[in-house]
């Protein structure tokens, strides 16, 4: 781990540990946000002056997809879509923390098998409880590959999370994308359809997950009194992954993610991508 160009002391900026681990955490008052410094990158907690973290951690998670053991260790990742082995290679070891003006640079190692490398900056918004978190996958391997930016937090179970629908209308077009996995079924009592909005309470019980195209760039999770938003460019004139899905919401037994995904995009060698999603917390 390495804490380039950050001196102790620097204004909003502390040390700090989490379940054993270090973190460095940012402060402006009205909100804080910690990250893991030594592995990631990974964002592992975010929450209002005075509150917890809105974020779920599962630290002794961890499994092994062919490369070595991935740990999940929880809150906010960056993955690639369509899902596969390669999303969760190692990660624990490699990270460069940096200060950034009003934020971190997160640089994590080279990940096998592809050569991809995931940056992560995020930043606190002056006098707000906000931040923009900026994710980019970059290409260092020999082969052109072909992925979407998957930018996915892990919340804390007993809320519901919210997605805008286009409104009921006369048109003869569609206007409406939702897609279940194979395990998730329409009946399932955690599944709210209206006319204007999806809704998913997040109760524990068997795996459910469902995406849609998302045309507002808008989802919320609201619980325990607070609302967290989640802002982003839906990209309405390109192509998706996973039959065409920007947002993404999955339920298991200890948690829910609130999922946000870019457009598919080919990478050639020394290319890379970028996705940006702006965070916001309300007291409700």
């Amino acid at each position: 781990m390495s804490d380039a160009g950050m001196p102790v002391g620097l204004p909003g900026w502390s040390a700090g540990e989490l379940h054993g681990r270090p973190t460095r955490r940012l402060d402006n008052g009205r909100c804080w946000l910690e990250v893991l410094a030594e592995g990631g990158p990974r964002i592992v907690g975010f929450g209002l002056a005075g509150r917890a973290s809105e974020f779920r951690l599962l630290p002794d998670s961890k499994w092994d997809a062919g490369f070595g053991t991935y740990e999940l260790f929880g809150g906010h990742r960056l993955w690639m879509a369509p899902e596969s082995p390669a999303c969760s290679a190692p990660d624990s070891s490699g990270l460069v923390v940096s200060g950034l003006d009003g934020g971190l640079h997160l640089t994590g190692p080279v990940q096998p098998p592809y050569s991809l490398r995931k940056t992560v900056d995020v930043r606190l918004v002056p006098d707000a409880a906000a931040a923009h978190v900026h994710h980019v996958i970059a290409n260092e391997g020999d082969a052109a590959r072909e992925l979407a930016p998957w930018a996915i937090t892990m919340l804390r179970l007993g809320g519901v999370a919210r997605v805008t629908l286009p409104p009921y209308s006369t048109d003869r077009l569609p206007t409406k994308l939702l897609v279940l996995w194979p395990y998730t079924s329409w009946s399932d009592e955690r599944l709210g359809l209206g006319d204007g909005e999806l809704s998913v309470y997040a109760k524990p019980g068997d795996e459910f997950k469902m995406g849609c195209l998302n045309v507002t760039g808008l989802v919320t999770y609201e619980n325990d009194g607070v609302r967290f938003t989640k802002r982003f460019d839906p990209a309405l004139d390109r192509i998706h992954p996973d039959l065409g899905t920007n947002t993404q919401i999955y339920v298991s037994h200890d948690t829910i993610e609130v999922e946000t995904l870019g457009p598919l995009t080919t990478l050639a060698p020394g290319e890379s991508v970028a996705w940006d999603e702006e965070w916001e917390l309300t007291a409700l």
